[in-house]
């Protein structure tokens, strides 16, 4: 007989006593006790039900309850719940294989974690051994996760609080046309300024003390930045140029989100590859923690004769690799990357440009696959962000009434600073699309109300 709390007073009572959130003030928060879920919804105990355009974190790639995942989940738990990293086990040597399947050049060796922070983590102490040398150079606008290494790569304001100045990083400018710090007209220039601003950036430090440039192959946290054609491309030579890792952050960007496998297949051709990819979420579409470390065979040869110095007691959990499995297992055999390429192509792009020529608080839309932001401002000639940078209390009012408007019409919201990121699961129908694009159409007139006309 289950212990558990059985209705929503005491689940949230039990929450409120015992539970400490992450990035939240304590006290002010009041979490909503969630019942059930299932595909691209979710509901509460009052029998509200979501429509989940946020996939939780980004990462229920899937959806919620995929049938093929959870079975493989129990499955796997009535044969073999746990064994350590050091065993060959079948689904741990399966979920890798198909892994290195998807990912570009010879990035065949894969090293599991429990997530995308630790996936960070290892990738760049790879890079220091790898070149002997100190600093990591990532973008300010940036998110890498919340560990000791991973939080000073993290170039938004959620590192401020953990920036000892002592990790070895180093912060530059990434391409943003939208508020360009280039001063640059058009995605060729913006391209080509932030490509020379890296490499200066690189040259000042000192080419030979940098061991990695990091960058999140779309910035998702940061507002879904998607790079101009030959940014990457221009990052892969100056690395090579100087002798440089590249790691590329696919922990929110991969696995059916950007409309491909991983969000760099757009970008990168002609066997051009980053050194190491990280990647979580996606992947098993968060129904059991896993992420990952992608690494080319020059940087594993490293560790062929000398012992990798790192590992984690859940390194390839079996209950997360069945999951792993089944997860890429489905979305090859049910279209599920395609079918969020062509959502992205012909439901949501053109939705989302509609919304923008009827809302004047929507100054940009961006994105690809099922990987959207919405930039809003008060004034769409000066392009002045809906809310401040950072803003809190009254001053974010606006983006609050957002939120609350979508919620209170079933559709549960992605908001981040001045945007709304719509970012549903890879698997949501045409039908569910245009449900959310309808609400979204309804809620934003609470954000035009403080736009200029």
């Amino acid at each position: 007989m289950s212990n558990r709390p059985a209705d929503k007073a005491s689940v949230k009572a039990a929450d409120r006593a015992h539970v400490f959130h992450s990035w939240s003030a304590q006290g002010a928060l009041d979490p909503l006790p969630v019942h059930h879920a299932a595909g691209s919804y979710f509901w509460d105990y009052d029998g509200n039900r979501y429509l989940d355009f946020a996939s939780q974190l980004v990462n229920a790639n899937i959806g919620h309850q995929h049938p093929k995942v959870v079975a493989a989940i129990q499955e796997q738990a009535g044969r073999m719940c746990t064994v350590a990293p050091g065993f060959a086990v079948d689904v741990r040597s399966e979920a890798a294989r198909l892994v290195a399947e998807r990912t570009p050049g010879d990035l065949d060796k894969i090293f599991f974690t429990n997530g995308g922070a630790e996936a960070v983590e290892n990738a760049v102490r790879m890079a220091r051994l790898h070149t002997g040398r100190p600093k990591l150079l990532s973008a300010y606008r940036s998110y890498h996760g919340a560990t000791s290494t991973a939080i000073n790569l993290t170039g938004d304001p959620r590192r401020w609080a953990s920036d000892t100045g002592t990790a070895g990083v180093v912060h530059f400018w990434g391409p943003y046309l939208y508020r360009s710090a280039f001063h640059a007209t058009s995605e060729a220039q913006e391209c080509e300024r932030a490509l020379a601003h890296l490499e200066e950036t690189i040259v000042f430090e000192g080419a030979h003390t940098v061991a990695a440039v990091i960058l999140e192959t779309i910035p998702g946290g940061s507002g879904i930045l998607v790079p101009p054609p030959g940014y990457l491309p221009g990052v892969r030579e100056i690395c090579d140029r100087y002798g440089i890792v590249l790691i590329l952050d696919e922990v929110m960007a991969g696995f059916g989100r950007a409309g491909r496998w991983l969000a760099l297949d757009h970008y990168l051709e002609n066997g051009a590859a980053p050194d190491l990819v990280t990647f979580a979420k996606g992947v098993n579409s968060g129904y059991v923690p896993l992420g990952g470390v992608a690494i080319s065979a020059k940087i594993a040869a490293d560790f062929d004769e000398r012992p990798y110095p790192g590992g984690l007691t859940y390194s390839g959990h079996p209950l997360a690799c069945a999951a792993a499995v089944a997860t890429l297992n489905a979305m090859a055999e049910e279209g599920i990357v395609d079918h969020a390429a062509h959502l992205g192509e012909h439901v949501l792009g053109p939705g989302l440009r509609a919304l923008a020529d009827r809302h004047p608080a929507v100054g940009e839309v961006r994105g690809t696959g099922v990987f959207w932001a919405l930039e809003l401002v008060s004034d769409r000639e000066r392009r002045t962000p809906l809310v401040p940078y950072q803003a809190t209390g009254d001053a974010n009012r606006p983006m609050t009434e957002l939120a609350a408007a979508c919620k209170q019409r079933g559709l549960w919201p992605l908001v981040s600073g001045n945007r709304l990121h719509v970012v549903p699961p890879c698997t949501l129908s045409e039908a569910e699309a245009r449900e959310g694009l309808a609400i979204l159409d309804a809620a934003l007139a609470t954000a035009d109300a403080h736009a200029a006309g």
